[in-house]
This record gives C-alpha cells, structure tokens and sequence, in this order.
C-alpha cells in the first residue's frame, strides 16, 4: 500500500520523470485488509490494486527482492543487480513475528501475505481444528474468519486479556467475551511450550468425517501449564517488526524497535532517502513523541506528504506528517475503529456499556481528545476524529453521556 500509494501521488502531484517500483512478491500490487476475510473464505481471488501502472508510466517491477543499500552510489542491491535511483523511498512494511520453535514445522501459518492466505483457504475449506496464538487484532479477525468456515477454534494469549498491547485492561477485558458468544475457545495467561508434529496414521485409520487433516500437519500445541490442544493447523498473529532488516550498514538510522527514524517530513538520516508506512517511524507534534503505525490507513495518508516533500523546490519546506492515526477491524460481527493515540496518564471516559452491542471510549488529555475507539458507533469515530485533529476541549460530562452527540460536548 504505501510503496504504491507514493508511485501514484508521484504523478498525481506532478512528477514527470521515471517512477520504478520494487516489490519481492510474484503479484501484482494488493491490498491487504481483504486476505483475512474475503480472499481467506474463498470470497474474492485476490485484492490487486486497480490501478494501471502502465498508464501511469510506474516501472513495476516484480519478485524483485532488495538486499542492501548502497547510499553513496545511490543504488539499490538486488537479487537482479544494482538498481540507481535519484530519489529512493523505503516503504518495506513489516513481517510478522515467528512463534519460537515453530520453523520447519508443517501446518503453522502466519496471515501477512497472500500466499499466506492461499496456503490457509483449504485448511478452513476442510474445517480442520485449529489453534491461533495470540489474541490481537489478526488473531481475532483470523478466528471470526475461522468459525464462520465451521472451524473449530481455540486462541491461546500470553496476556491476561485480548489486545494487551493495545487496550488498557477496563476496555479489552469486555471484548473476550465476544470470542465465547461464536463459539471461540479463549485461553488467556498460557505460553506454548512447543508445537507437537502429528504423528502419521496407521493407513487403515479412518479419517474423521468433515476433519480431514493435512499430511504431515501438527498435531497438538503444547502449552506451558501442560495443557495439550490438539490442532490440525496453527496461526500465529503475534505482532508485526519493521522489515529493515537490509538496512543494516547503510547508514540510515534505525530505531530500537528496528523502523526507519524520519524527520517529519518522512525524510531519513540519509540525503534523497525517504521512508514511509509500517517501517517508519516519524515525530508526533500533536502527541509530544515518535509514533509507529501499523496500519492502513498510514500507508495511504503518509505516501501524499511524502511525495509533496520531494516535489518541494529546493529551500522550500514541504508539508509535515502529524496524522491522527486511525485503523479499523472487523471481528465477530463488530465493526471496531480507533482513532488518535492515548496513554495511560489520559482520562478514559465510557460512552455507553460496553456490556452491549455499541459503545464507545474516549481518551482526554486534559480537556482536549487524544484518542477515541468505537464499537458500533462510527458517529462518535466520525466525530471524535475531527474533534482531535481541531484540538476542540470537551466538557467531559457531556463525553460521557451517550446520548449527547460527541460533537456537542465542545467547550
């Protein structure tokens, strides 16, 4: 999203030299919410962008894997050979986190790509039972995909409660009760110990009807209680790392959480280097520190600064990047969205029980939003939004009166 979101603002906004787009995948350029939904239940083929690139004189270049950067020569290494660039955006993204011990093991999957997401259809396709570590957002959109399959599912979280690292515990701790009302098996507090391959089955073992299970799959997840699950298939969603790995050496500074350190105008610590979308981090005026965002909606608004930045004259300053982040996730049957960012020392305030199907949380710092997330309410998203980006103070009474429009409770 964000290496194609730039090649097309390029031209949008007037670029009229040559635009060359890398990218290590075989497939043409796609967007990723769809993988854990339409494309993962067998709804849609794939997600390509409908964009055409020739048109747009965009020079795409597939299974095109970058090793290295050579900043003084300003080229690129490639599996291809050196590519030269006057200008070079890094938009890499992030890779997701492996399960330890899990390498090699036949049957556990990760949800990133989409031949991620082929390799998962017929394993939903055959109803296997299946077991999904981590209880974050992919994991619960995975296991609300799994069930509508008629899977059987079980989510093992390290955690206390799901979306640990994103939801202070009063606002997640109703959302595990959304994973019981579809029949989701949750297991808060539990480590894997390992992952047991499936022993094979005497040949004259009749499979389960409607449980076949896939050669060579695994066979049970071992948990550190002693706990045994058995699986026909595992997922693993727990967490995303900037993929900067290749980075290394060339100069370009890296944050301890290993993304791309820009300025606020997206640019790196390296001359006519830019980054921008999952692997970069960049300063926050509004929220006073450097936010990391890993989500879509980052990979289509920074992409619009970022090309302003290098179409700026020389000694000109082009725009600064100080979005209010917002994502959305779609799990057992709620529409969740979330906009802005909150710490714990902001004032959390309940619009609405969360013990029902709408509600809403809004995060104060002092009398000015920072942060709101919906369920069920994208008026109270909507609003609250634009609430943010104004820096509008709100009587917090009002906040906390569902009834009052969010907009209403301006000072």
């Amino acid at each position: 999203m964000a290496g194609v979101q730039t090649a097309v603002a390029l031209r949008e906004q007037g670029w009229t030299g040559p635009v060359t787009l890398l990218g290590a995948e075989p497939h043409q350029p796609y967007d990723r919410p769809p993988l854990s939904k339409a494309v993962l239940l067998g709804k849609a083929e794939d997600s390509a962008f409908e964009i055409d690139f020739e048109a747009l004189r965009i020079d795409l270049r597939l299974g095109v894997a970058v090793t290295g950067l050579r900043a003084g020569d300003r080229e690129v290494d490639t599996e291809a050979g050196p590519v030269p660039y006057d200008v070079l955006v890094v938009a890499t993204g992030a890779e997701p986190v492996t399960l330890p011990g899990s390498a090699g093991v036949p049957g556990v999957h990760l949800l990133r790509t989409l031949d991620d997401a082929a390799r998962l259809k017929p394993v939903l396709a055959e109803q296997h039972d299946i077991v999904v570590v981590g209880a974050g957002w992919i994991g619960a959109e995975f296991a609300t995909a799994a069930r509508e399959a008629g899977c059987a599912v079980t989510v093992v979280e390290a955690a206390d409660r799901p979306l640990a690292g994103a939801l202070p515990a009063e606002v997640a701790a109703p959302m595990a009760a959304w994973y019981e009302q579809i029949g989701v098996r949750l297991l808060t507090g539990s480590r894997v110990e390992k992952i047991e391959p499936a022993e094979p089955a005497a040949p004259a073992e009749p499979a389960r009807p409607g449980k076949p299970r896939a050669a060579g799959g695994p066979g049970a997840v071992l948990l550190a209680d002693g706990t045994r699950l058995p699986a026909g298939a595992v997922v693993v969603g727990i967490g995303a790392r900037p993929a900067t790995a290749w980075l290394a050496g060339s100069g370009v500074e890296l944050g301890p959480d290993g993304s791309v350190t820009t300025d606020a105008r997206l640019a790196t610590s390296v001359p006519a280097v830019f980054a921008v979308g999952d692997c970069a981090s960049f300063p926050s005026a509004r929220y006073g520190e450097r936010l990391l965002v890993h989500h879509w909606d980052n990979a289509l608004q920074g992409p619009r600064t970022l090309a302003a930045n290098i179409l700026a004259a020389p000694g000109e300053d082009g725009p600064v990047y100080d979005p209010v982040p917002y994502f959305w996730s779609e799990q057992f049957g709620r529409f969740v969205q979330y906009a802005g960012h909150h710490t714990d020392h902001d004032t959390l305030v309940w619009r609405g029980d969360p013990a029902e199907d709408a509600w809403a949380v809004v995060w104060l710092r002092g009398d000015v939003p920072a942060a709101v997330l919906s369920v069920g309410r994208p008026r109270d998203l909507a609003q609250g939004r634009k609430l943010i980006e104004a820096g509008t103070r709100l009587d917090p009474a009002k906040v906390a009166d569902p009834t009052v429009a969010l907009k209403s409770a301006a000072v």
